[in-house]
């Protein structure tokens, strides 16, 4: 009986391992100007590659586009489902005409959005998110009821797949390119939503 007892504790310990390494879960979204509300036309591309650390309550990201027919102004994660749009919850890249909120505390600010040597290149920006970084949904889409570091809800929207990254230009000020968010378990697949 014994034995039955240490074989059945080591077995639920790596059992608990397996389940802690699953925590950690990949993002891996391919954006597109069809996937914009309403749709646009443009030859701009784009991906955003991150991963959740939930034991660190942060998401490293990596978002990179080329082509854009207009310059940059920002990029985001909303919340909304696919063909809807929604609120910004996460800045993913600012410039001087469109900034992001402060961020609390202000060393977790947005980094600047890159610009092409020439219109058309691909450049990416890299940052950490963390709970300051949510902000607040206002304005019309307030009733989607999300306020300032609500970190929790931002990640359920992310795993449910209720969530978009896209990136804004002056020639789409409502979006160049979009994909939708969600989160994929661990594993790393490269999805073409």
């Amino acid at each position: 009986m014994k034995q039955l007892s240490i074989v059945t504790a080591v077995l639920l310990a790596f059992g608990m391992q397996a389940a802690y390494a699953d925590r950690d879960q990949a993002i891996r979204v391919n954006l597109k100007g069809y996937e914009e509300v309403p749709a646009v036309s443009t030859v701009a591309t784009g991906r955003l590659r991150a991963s959740i650390d939930d034991d660190r309550q942060s998401i490293e990201y990596t978002l990179s586009w080329r082509g854009l027919q207009g310059s940059v102004t920002q990029a985001h994660i909303h919340l909304g489902q696919r063909h809807v749009n929604g609120g910004i919850v996460l800045w993913l890249c600012q410039t001087a005409t469109n900034p992001a909120p402060p961020p609390i505390p202000p060393a977790m600010a947005t980094p600047p959005c890159p610009v092409p040597q020439m219109q058309g290149d691909p450049v990416e920006v890299s940052g950490t998110l963390r709970p300051g970084n949510v902000v607040a949904i206002t304005g019309a889409n307030a009733g989607q009821q999300i306020s300032a570091g609500e970190w929790d809800e931002v990640l359920a929207a992310i795993r449910a797949g209720v969530a978009y990254a896209n990136v804004h230009s002056n020639l789409s000020p409502g979006g160049e390119i979009r994909g939708q968010v969600k989160a994929q378990g661990g594993h790393d697949h490269d999805d073409d939503d």
